[in-house]
């Protein structure tokens, strides 16, 4: 599904974000990307997204050859893709409805089908009753699952999340969670980066961890899951 092979970016400031990264997430997999500020996790979203240019290096994603898509071609890449952000990105004068509608218009989804399918995806992070709502009347955790529907309702086949926890309590960052996770179980692929071990704790998978832009650990959800094993007892026996 996602195979990046030696990539390096560095920006026109001098900073070098990744360094010969390696690495690949195959169909259907939940992936943290893990590491401090600065580590190359959101450099690494964007690049997927193809946000951010490489230097050097290949990436393919599904059937695009990320690396060498073109401005022009970039809008079949973003099909497949969903986006979520730590600060949610809601348009304040639209009402939630709108909000994620909007993402369809845009691409020119048939108008007859639009109210169908965001539905569908307010009934995935368990909003619908919000669906006339302004951004403005929802709480945090709220607008966050918003986003998350905002960014599946084009039913995209790889969902990237950037610290979608990152501004929300510990109890409303763990309902996030789970409705990725809801999400990941229908098939989509979700890489999810976080700064959050607790939250890898309570439902454990594939750890990717970026240090100063290198690739330092890859776990696979076994060995995760072993791990808290052995730290926390018998809550994570395989």
């Amino acid at each position: 599904m996602i195979s990046l092979n030696n990539i390096t970016k560095t920006y026109k400031d001098g900073t070098l974000a990744l360094q010969k990264l390696s690495l690949t997430i195959e169909t259907g997999e939940f992936v943290y990307l893990k590491g401090k500020s600065g580590s190359g996790k959101s450099t690494l979203l964007k690049i997927l997204y193809g946000q951010e240019k490489v230097d050097q290096g290949q990436i393919i994603l599904a059937d695009h050859l990320v690396h060498k898509i073109s401005n022009r071609k970039i809008h079949e890449l973003r099909r497949q893709i969903g986006v979520v952000f730590q600060d949610y990105q809601l348009l304040p004068y639209k009402t939630v409805f709108e909000n994620i509608a909007y993402v369809l218009e845009v691409t020119g989804y048939p108008n007859e089908k639009i109210s169908a399918r965001v539905i569908e995806a307010l009934e995935t992070v368990g909003l619908k009753h919000k669906i006339f709502e302004y951004p403005s009347n929802c709480s945090g955790g709220e607008q966050q699952r918003i986003a998350i529907a905002r960014a599946i309702v084009h039913e995209p086949i790889v969902l990237l999340a950037d610290e979608p926890t990152g501004n929300l309590d510990p109890q409303n960052a763990y309902a996030i969670l789970k409705v990725l996770h809801k999400i990941n179980k229908s098939g989509t692929t979700i890489i999810m980066a976080t700064h959050d071990q607790s939250l890898v704790d309570k439902l454990p998978s594939r750890v990717i961890e970026l240090e100063n832009g290198y690739l330092t650990k890859d776990r696979s959800i076994n060995h995760t899951m072993m791990i808290l094993s052995s730290r926390m007892g018998e809550q994570y026996v395989i």
